[in-house]
This record gives structure tokens, sequence and C-alpha cells, in this order.
């Protein structure tokens, strides 16, 4: 009996061990549990249907479970079909050998399926209007999903789901930008959703993130990644499709870059973005954009396009705040110069901290008669903020070895025009090797400009220059000037002492000026312009010593003695002036000794290429418009010569003069001989009704035709006017 019983239980155990290695390795078919699935699915959506084929189930002794598997299911509803890859689950053997519910998990996989089906499929199930929104952006693309259910004793899903997935060839329109195959790979939990290698094409331009997820908090998702972009090259028609800015897309040109970027933002239940964050560092390799400012007076080899190279930025993003810095080479002359830059974007203000270096590039400030040396490095410092459309600098430092100019507060308007200004310190070597050291302070009424020194030669040209069109307006008020500066320099071998006196500007025009200053020999020079209420300008200018204005005109050289008396009157672009000169001396001009040279009066021409050619007056009468000079009348009388000249001289263009010259001693004999006309004109011998010769000069500036002809009379208004002169000395 104990031999029966012993090899039933063998029997039994091989049997069992059989069968339980048979259920593990092969299992059965069988529709037993179909019944609990399709339930658990009814339980999720009602108007869910499962079509199920049949159910493979193999034993895990592991798990104490039983593992089933159905292949080619179907999840419909409504006239909607998911196609799903596989249905797996887990079923305890204790829930069925307690008679209680069996299912412990659930595994689903689709097949691939076009996103944009299953959304709809989704929103059957989810009425949320976000997923009809959702379903708007996508128009191509595939998804393969896996989902993980567990489920407690009671039959309800546990809160710790897990769906898995990738999607393949997305396609969505966002923001008005096409982003195209979009791939990637999900994995979504109940509060966290996280995405990887995340690879599409923007636009047609390659963009990858490693790495995006979004964790729930309450009724909103955190969202935050990393993406980077290698050599990434946009053209002008990209950049015309990328941005949406009105300056950036007609004045961008090129970019070329790579990024590494850190994000985060927030998604509301409204599908809101909230508390944008980025953090990136780029390596700006080129980027090339229009030149929209008027520089050309400072940077006078300013390329029509502005172009950066070679540029290490740091860039911050936190919801309307965002802060650059950045520093590389900047391309505005035809070689580089080092910049290096901080901005601050505060919703509409910017706040800026620039700084560039400039070595082998020009630069100048031509109203202050200031250039850099070519073997100088010159700092430019620009620190300021640009709110409404309107430039405030809190401080513009420029800087070049011992040179240094300094404006505190500068306010431009939105048309880049002073509108205000705190001081200005200047100490620096001008062009013409002279120091300038002065200070520009406002005050309640008026400017007040003191200082050590200043060169005004450049000015007092601009002063002088008739021509109104194409100068510069810097000013958008009125303002009023205080001079006081201990020395004042004409030019570089000519100044004066103490120079006081008031500009008044309006429309940045000056309408009333008084000047005055002293020569080391106590003598003076006035500058006076008044405005009368019917528009004239009138404009006077007197000098004790000539010679420090008439230097600097280069063709006139040797110019010495004399005092100087300007008077102009000019209304409507168009002004008449006289200029004399009294009591002067006069050593080289070269039109007047190839006159005198060929009028064959060589005593005349020996005289003024060595001591020089004095004469008693000079007076000339000229009228300008434009870039035209009319001149009515020079005449010029001194012991030697006298000369009556008219003309005209088209600026850099053409120069046209004809006049008299007539030797001293021919003028003192017709004089004095007046009464006997007759003989004078005629002469009582042969050879002597020689007068003096008549001349022609004509040309461009640089390549004047002089022509000289013997004269025999002399024609009544040179008479006329010598007779004026001679009763004036008298």
């Amino acid at each position: 009996m104990k031999k029966i019983i012993y090899r039933t239980f063998i029997i039994i155990i091989i049997l069992a061990s059989f069968s339980i290695l048979y259920l593990s390795i092969i299992g059965i078919k069988t529709d037993k549990f179909n019944s609990q699935i399709i339930s658990k699915v009814k339980n999720f959506e009602p108007n869910l249907k499962l079509k199920l084929n049949d159910v493979s189930a193999k034993l895990n002794l592991f798990t104490f479970t039983i593992d089933a598997k159905t292949v080619g299911t179907d999840l419909i509803i409504k006239d909607k079909t998911i196609q799903l890859e596989n249905i797996k689950s887990k079923i305890s053997l204790k829930s069925i050998i307690n008679n209680q519910f069996a299912l412990s998990k659930i595994f689903i996989s689709t097949k691939s399926v076009p996103i944009k089906e299953l959304l709809g499929f989704i929103r059957l199930i989810n009425k949320d209007p976000k997923l009809f929104i959702a379903e708007q952006f996508i128009d191509n693309g595939y998804v393969v999903v896996d989902l993980k259910l567990d489920f407690n004793e009671n039959g309800k899903i546990k809160k710790n789901y897990k769906i898995n997935g990738l999607v393949n060839s997305g396609q969505i329109l966002l923001l008005k930008k096409k982003v195209s195959k979009l791939d990637f790979i999900f994995e979504i939990t109940e509060n966290k959703f996280s995405f990887f290698d995340i690879k599409f094409l923007l636009n047609g331009k390659k963009i990858t993130v490693p790495k995006l997820k979004a964790l729930k908090q309450k009724k909103e998702f955190l969202v935050s990644g990393n993406f980077d972009n290698d050599n990434t090259s946009l053209k002008k028609s990209d950049i015309k499709d990328l941005f949406e800015n009105s300056f950036i897309k007609s004045n961008l040109k090129e970019i070329l870059f790579s990024s590494d970027n850190n994000f985060s933002f927030k998604i509301d239940k409204n599908l809101k973005l909230k508390n944008f964050n980025i953090e990136s560092i780029i390596n700006l390799d080129k980027l090339r954009i229009d030149n929209i400012f008027e520089l050309k007076d400072f940077v006078p080899n300013i390329k029509k396009e502005i172009e950066l190279k070679n540029q290490k930025i740091e860039l911050k993003y936190n919801n309307d705040k965002i802060e650059i810095t950045g520093s590389g080479k900047i391309f505005l002359q035809k070689e580089a110069d080092n910049v290096q830059y901080k901005i601050l974007k505060n919703k509409e203000d910017i706040f800026f901290d620039l700084n560039i270096k400039i070595s082998k590039n020009p630069f100048l400030i031509k109203l202050i008669n200031f250039e850099k040396d070519d073997k100088s490095i010159l700092d430019l410092n620009f620190k300021g903020k640009f709110i409404e459309d309107k430039f405030f600098f809190e401080k513009i430092l420029i800087s070049e070895n011992k040179n240094s100019i300094f404006i505190k507060n500068l306010e431009l308007s939105k048309k880049n025009k002073v509108d205000d200004i705190e001081r200005i310190e200047i100490d620096f070597v001008d062009n013409d090797k002279i120091q300038n050291i002065f200070k520009i302070k406002k005050g309640k009424k008026n400017y007040r400009i003191t200082g050590k020194s200043l060169n005004i030669n450049k000015i007092v040209s601009d002063l002088l220059d008739a021509k109104d069109k194409g100068k510069k307006k810097f000013f958008n008020k009125d303002l009023n000037f205080i001079f006081d500066i201990k020395k004042i320099y004409l030019d570089q071998n000519n100044s004066a002492n103490n120079l006081k006196g008031s500009i008044l500007l309006k429309n940045n025009e000056i309408t009333d000026l008084n000047l005055v200053s002293n020569f080391d020999n106590s003598k003076k020079i006035k500058f006076t312009i008044k405005t009368s209420d019917n528009g004239e300008k009138i404009t006077t200018l007197f000098s004790d010593e000539a010679k420090p204005l008439v230097d600097r005109y280069k063709f006139i050289k040797g110019f010495n003695e004399g005092n100087l008396d300007f008077f102009s009157i000019k209304k409507e672009n168009k002004s008449s002036s006289t200029l004399k000169i009294y009591d002067f001396k006069l050593k080289e001009l070269p039109v007047l000794t190839k006159i005198l040279t060929l009028a064959s009066l060589q005593g005349i021409a020996d005289l003024l290429s060595g001591e020089g050619i004095r004469f008693d007056e000079m007076e000339m009468k000229f009228t300008n418009k434009d870039n035209l000079m009319t001149i009515d009348e020079i005449y010029a009388i001194g012991p030697a010569i006298s000369i009556l000249m008219e003309g005209y001289i088209e600026k850099n263009n053409l120069i046209s003069l004809r006049g008299t010259l007539v030797p001293a001693t021919t003028i003192n004999k017709t004089i004095s001989s007046i009464p006997v006309i007759g003989n004078i004109l005629v002469g009582k011998k042969a050879g002597e009704g020689v007068f003096g010769v008549s001349f022609k000069i004509k040309g461009p500036p640089k390549d004047l035709s002089t022509s000289v002809n013997p004269i025999k009379s002399l024609t009544p208004r040179f008479i006329t006017r010598t007779l004026e002169k001679i009763k004036k000395t008298k």
C-alpha cells in the first residue's frame, strides 16, 4: 500500500511539474479572462468597445501570477478604431483562489497610429476643448503608445499608471512656425511627463532637445528641458519666416551660431504659458545687419552693414526680463574692433553698458576737431537706457592715452537730437596738436562753458560758412551758452585770451552771438550775430589783428599786419557780405605772382616774392547762395599796385575771375593829370598810353588758367573807385 501511495505521489509531482513547466513555457489559449478585461475597459468608458482574440496565458511562478496576452486587438468608439499591437495582463493566482477580482496589471501597446487619428479618438472619450485645439496644430505624424495600468484589490486603477511611446515624422504648426520631422520618445505618469531625444526641423533648420520634462503642480505643469544646435545658419529668407519683429525682418541679413540652452515654463489649465525662463550659452560665429546709424562724422569709413564675429554670449530670460552679456569682434569699418556689452531688457525698458575698443580704425569728432591717433587704442563706453523710443545716457566716456571726453546724463529725443545734458568734461589734444581743456555745465537757464583752453578754428570756419544745407541738427530745443575761457586758439599759430560772451541757438541756428577776446598785445577781436524780427541775420567780425583770420585761407601766404572788418546780411539762405582789410602786407599769392610775371611787371613781382607788397586797403563785396559765391567787386590799393576784380567761385568746381591790375606810378600819373584827360588816355608820346593789364582767371581750383592783356586806358569804374579811396585817406 505504501508503495502505491508513494508511486502515486511521485506521479502527481511529475505531472504537476510538467503541467507547471508547460504552463510557464508554452501556456494555454483561453477566453476565461476576456470578460474581466472587457469589463474593466467598459468601466473606464462605457461607449468603448474592445475586440479581443483568444488570450494566451502563461504561469509566472516568480510573481505568482498568470501572464495573459492577446494580439491584433481593436479599440472601437463610434466610427473610430484604434488598432492595438497587443494587450498583456497579470492575473493574481491568490485572487482567483479567493474568488476575488483577478486582474492586477494590464499592458496595452498600439500599432503605429496617425497622431491626428489618436487625438480624435481620445476626444470622443474626453470632451476637453484643449484636445480639439491641439488637433488643429497637428498636420502629420505617427505615434506608438505603451500603456501600463495597475489595479487595486477592488479593481480600481491605481495612480501609478505609466504611458510610454514614441512619435515619428510629426508635423506641427506652432505660433505660425512650421515644425516638421518631429521625432521623440515619451514617458507619462500621473504627475510627470518626460520626453527624450527630441529632434525636429524648424523652418528647415535642425533643432535637438535631449530631454524635456513636465511636472504637475496642482493645476499647472512645470516644463523644463535642454536643447542645443550646432552651426545653425539663417539667411535673410529664413529670418523673414522666423521673426515677426519688422526691424529684425527688414535689417537682419545673416546669422551663423551654435547654442546650448536650458529652459523652463509653466502651462496652466487653459494652455497659457507663463514664468518662461531660459539660460543660453551662444557661440555667435557671424551676424550681419543693416547699419541704420548716422555715424559718418565719428567713424568715417563706416560700412553699410554691421558685422559681428566670434561672439561669446550668455542669455538669460525670465518672463519679460532679458539679460544679455557678451563679447567679440565687431566690424563697423574695414578692420575689426573689440566689443563688450551687457544689455538688460525689463518689459519695454532697455538698459545697456557697451564698451568698444578701436585700434586700427579711425575715429573722430568733427565738431571739436578730435581725431584718434593711428597707433593708439581708443575706448568708447556707453552706459544708459532706452525708454519709450528715447536714449538716456547715464555716462559716455571716450578715452585714449591721456585724452578723455566725459558726458554725464545725456538725453536724446526720438529723432536722436539732444533734449538735455547735465555736464561735459573735455581734456584732449586735437588734430591741430592743441590742448583743449574745458567744461560745459548746465545751469538754471543756460549752459556755462569754462576752462583753460579751447581751439575754435573749426567752429569759426563753420560759423563763417554761409551754406546751411547739410549741416547737422544736434539739438531738440533752444539753448543759451555762456563763455568764459582763459585762452582760445584761432589756429595752430594764433591765439587770444579771455574769451567771454554768449551764443543763443534757436532751431539749431545761431540767432544771437556776442564774443570778445584779447590778443597778447591788448588788441581785440569781436564777433557778433544778431537776428532781426524779419529774419535777417547780421554778422560782424572785427579784429585788430587780421593775420589769424586770413591765415586760414591756405592759398594766401606771408600775410602780415593789418586789421579786418567783416559785415554780412543773410536772409533765406542768401547772404550779402563786405570784407575790408586795412594796412597790410602780402608776401605770397601764386595767382598774383603769375599775373605780374605775364604782364612783364617783374619789379613788382620780385617785390611780392621778397619783402612783400603793401596795401593800404582791400575791400571785397560778394554774395553767397548754396555753393555759389558771386564776387561783385574786389578792390585793393597800395603804394606799388592796385587791383580791381569781379567774378564767381563755384565751390570745389570752378573759379572764374576777371579784372584790372595797374602799377601805382601809372595811377598817380593818371590821377594828377585828370584835367588833361585826353593827353593821359592817348599819350603825348608813343608808349605812354599803356597803363596796366587786364587779366582773366578761370578753371578748376587745382588747374587754373591765367591770361593777361595790356591796356592803354583805364575804365571809368577803376578811376572812380581809386578817387573814392584817395578821398577817404585825406
